[in-house]
């Protein structure tokens, strides 16, 4: 049986770090201070974030497509500034993402919830050897709290 424990990452601006499970990869930068905004159905959200919080992005799978495609989504939301969509529960295409993101202070991992549907940027789904997993910004890196670190791979790269 694997015990869940808490590390520390370093990771600079320019790097992406990727949590690799069985079936998801999950991939973290960090967001820098900025304005972003979230498109939901009803409104759109302004999204401030400081210097150590992070774009935090689950991929369903764990071919170099899902890798790439993290890889894209995290360019595409922090360095373009393309908004993050909230799509409804019942929307069809929640069962057809392949990868979601969220942005902020933290992210806590759930495998109990909808791809795609929360507003709140402190959720995000992912494989089930991530529930649970709280990603957090602190100076310098990041902070990864109940993680298995026999079921998931810790690796970095520049983005």
């Amino acid at each position: 049986m694997s015990t869940r424990s808490d590390e520390f990452v370093r990771i600079g601006f320019d790097e992406i770090l990727y949590l690799c499970g069985r079936d998801g990869v999950i991939g973290v930068v960090k967001a820098g201070a900025g304005q972003w905004f979230i498109e939901t159905e009803e409104e759109e959200i302004a999204l401030f974030t400081e210097e150590d919080d992070l774009f935090v992005a689950s991929g369903f799978g764990t071919d170099e497509r899902i890798v790439k495609g993290i890889r894209c989504m995290l360019y595409l939301a922090r360095d373009v500034g393309s908004p993050l969509i909230v799509l409804p529960k019942d929307h069809p295409a929640c069962g057809r993402l392949k990868v979601v993101v969220s942005a902020g202070a933290g992210t806590t991992i759930s495998c109990d919830i909808t791809p795609g549907t929360h507003p709140q940027q402190d959720v995000l789904c992912g494989g089930g050897e991530f529930d649970g997993v709280w990603i957090t910004g602190v100076a310098g890196g990041v902070r990864l709290q109940n993680i298995d670190p026999d079921k998931i791979d810790i690796r970095r790269s520049r983005i």
